[in-house]
């Protein structure tokens, strides 16, 4: 599956799973970054969108990783650890890089799983 759906009682939204670059908790809601920039916000917690992507993506659902409470990146655009900065930037590495503010803990855990990635 190439699409995920989100629908409300106002709309229904369909996302490319490969343009979305990450999730970001918003109380109830959740916003989403696409690679276009486009955003958009989605009347689900963050809980709720991860358990949405297991269920719409299955074994393409391991694209996607929890960063902390606040974030669901697409692991695909991960571009640089940053410790002394404490953040993650995401990254096409061409038109565009998102700068998240990250717990020290999630970053490791990030670090530990991009270095066990063999290609």
């Amino acid at each position: 599956m190439n699409h995920i759906i989100y629908f409300s009682r106002d709309h229904l939204i369909r996302l490319e799973i490969d343009k979305i670059v990450y999730f970001e908790a918003d109380g109830n809601y959740t916003k989403v970054i696409m690679a276009n920039k486009l955003k958009s916000v989605l009347g689900l917690s963050l809980a709720n969108v991860e358990k949405s992507l297991a269920t719409q993506l299955g074994d393409n659902a391991a694209k996607f990783m929890r960063v902390g409470k606040r974030f669901i990146i697409n692991r695909t655009f991960i571009y640089e650890v940053n410790f002394a900065k404490q953040c993650l930037i995401l990254s096409d590495f061409s038109q565009f890089a998102f700068q998240l503010p990250v717990s020290k803990a999630a970053l490791k855990s990030i670090k530990n799983l991009v270095a066990n990635v063999k290609e």
